[in-house]
């Protein structure tokens, strides 16, 4: 019996490897955009089209963690939108954040590069998720995602949603949930969080220099 649920553990955890699931596209999405900003062209600039084909891959996720980061998710996907539209006239990141730098909208409540901003923040709210999902000191899916809110988030939310995201934590899938819906075991999940862990960190710190560059701070 011990032999046969062995088998079916060892089938699971290889069909997981080889079949197509969100974290699989999401880090094979967010490999290609660090892969272009390493190319030998220094000055290779990113897409805003590609970008926001990744990130909209990205939107399942939020999904998944249920009430905790539904405010998370509105936010990110209306934001995603925003910059989809935006890539129907601007060819690069670097168009958007130039045309609100010289109109004085960098940080107008709806401008392009304020939305784009918060996209990035939901990406790095991603990041610091999975890499706490990932530690062996943190097994629990609420641990993991409440250490990443308070790292990623929480300095730049009011008090009230603070409270409320909090109080929403409670509402977390667990661990084995999460994975089910994902369609993912311990194992498979945690090679492909760290490859997007990996691959996004260039992606993040180019769009920070984006702004650094056009002397725009980052505690917004």
């Amino acid at each position: 019996m011990d032999e046969a649920n062995g088998g079916s553990n060892q089938s699971q955890t290889k069909m997981s490897m080889t079949t197509k699931t969100p974290l699989s596209d999401i880090a094979e999405a967010f490999e290609e955009l660090s892969e272009l900003l390493g190319s030998q062209n220094k000055d290779q600039e990113l897409p805003l089209d590609t970008f926001c084909e990744a990130c909209s891959l990205v939107s399942v996720l939020f999904s998944c963690l249920g009430l905790a980061f539904k405010f998370a998710e509105l936010e990110y996907v209306a934001k995603v939108h925003d910059l989809v539209e935006a890539s129907k006239r601007f060819a690069t990141l670097e168009n958007v954040l130039d045309l609100d730098v010289a109109n004085d909208t960098v940080k107008t409540p709806g401008s392009h590069s304020r939305n784009l901003r918060r996209v990035r923040q939901g990406l790095d709210l991603i990041r610091a998720l999975f890499e706490e999902f990932v530690s062996s000191d943190c097994y629990s899916l609420r641990d993991a995602a409440s250490t990443a809110y308070a790292q990623v988030c929480a300095p730049y939310h009011t008090w009230t949603v603070r409270t409320a995201v909090s109080a929403g934590m409670y509402t977390l899938p667990t661990r084995e949930e999460l994975l089910i819906k994902l369609n993912e075991t311990d194992h498979t999940a945690e090679k492909k969080m760290k490859r997007y862990i990996e691959a996004s960190r260039p992606v993040l710190s180019y769009i920070d220099k984006l702004y650094i560059s056009r002397n725009v701070t980052l505690d917004w």
